[in-house]
């Protein structure tokens, strides 16, 4: 298949070109800089958001594409940089959209990234694809802006996917932040620890986006998550464990909405979701719990 990507130099980007490439695909990413990159036989490099790029012509038999594009989640929410968390996608969700309208064939599927902020948070409550009701902080509205902006796709005829994002797990991304306090000996539970943290290995992030894509079957909301999420607590001591360090410092909650504001959500706030409608098509999890998915991640040097 032709394959076009946006966000495909950043870490779940590169993770999903080379399982792409791996299985025989062409990957066309889309970046505003197409002259820095040096393509393959099987990865090119593809000029948009300028008016001197004419994507479109570069993608005349394009069979999908993946939007993975967005600004960062980390960093202090000013009143600035959530106006860029919301710009970025979707700004780049209606370029997009205009990309696909000035294509004479059409992409079969929209493959547009989303998150689990989609459901709100709760310690009680299981999510589901099932789940109709958004949540009404921050990431919630962002998060329905982004998938609303994505389904004028199927007006176009093509399938939408929206990707329900869990914290994706890899030797980058979060999971280095997380490790952070860990190693340098101060790590612990954050808060009471209860909260619940929906993870997922950045390599099923990638299976199960190709998984969809060759799928017809699977359109709408789909949870890209492990299915055994986890309390911070528990993730907590796993990973500890993993760094072969302490986990004896907890983080009192009212310092970390002191010191990151309202971001603080992200690690206070947590929400189970499970990624039932994936499994339900015949997905096997090749990290379906947090310790095999941590022990492949920091695998000795010895034994790699």
């Amino acid at each position: 298949m032709n394959i076009a990507i946006t966000g495909g130099t950043g870490f779940i980007g590169k993770n999903v070109t080379e399982l792409l490439v791996a299985e025989g695909h062409h990957v066309y990413i889309l970046t505003r800089s197409p002259e820095k990159h040096q393509g393959t036989e099987y990865i090119h490099y593809v000029g948009w958001l300028s008016d001197r790029f004419k994507p479109e012509q570069a993608l005349v038999d394009c069979d999908a594409i993946i939007n993975l594009a967005g600004e960062s989640l980390f960093g202090y929410w000013t009143t600035e940089k959530k106006e860029r968390i919301i710009s970025s996608r979707i700004k780049v969700t209606n370029r997009v959209i205009d990309l696909i309208k000035a294509m004479k064939k059409k992409p079969e599927v929209l493959i547009n990234a989303s998150a689990v902020g989609y459901y709100g948070t709760s310690t009680t409550e299981m999510f589901t694809e099932e789940t109709t009701e958004n949540g009404n902080d921050f990431l919630a509205k962002v998060t329905k802006q982004w998938e609303d902006t994505a389904k004028q796709a199927s007006e176009l005829g093509v399938r939408v996917v929206y990707a329900r994002l869990g914290i994706v797990l890899g030797n980058e991304g979060t999971l280095p932040l997380m490790a952070l306090p860990y190693k340098l000996f101060v790590g612990g539970k954050i808060g009471s620890g209860e909260q619940w943290i929906s993870w997922v290995h950045v390599k099923d992030v990638a299976h199960i986006i190709l998984f969809a894509i060759e799928n017809s079957k699977i359109n709408g909301p789909l949870n890209i998550t492990a299915p055994k999420p986890v309390q911070q607590k528990v993730f907590s001591k796993h990973l500890a464990k993993k760094l072969r360090r302490p986990d004896w410092l907890p983080v009192p909650t009212f310092f970390l909405r002191t010191l990151l504001g309202e971001m603080s959500i992200l690690v206070v706030n947590g929400q189970a979701v499970l990624p039932k409608k994936i499994e339900a098509h015949g997905y096997h999890h090749n990290y379906p719990d947090i310790e095999q998915a941590l022990t492949a991640i920091y695998v000795p040097k010895s034994q790699k």
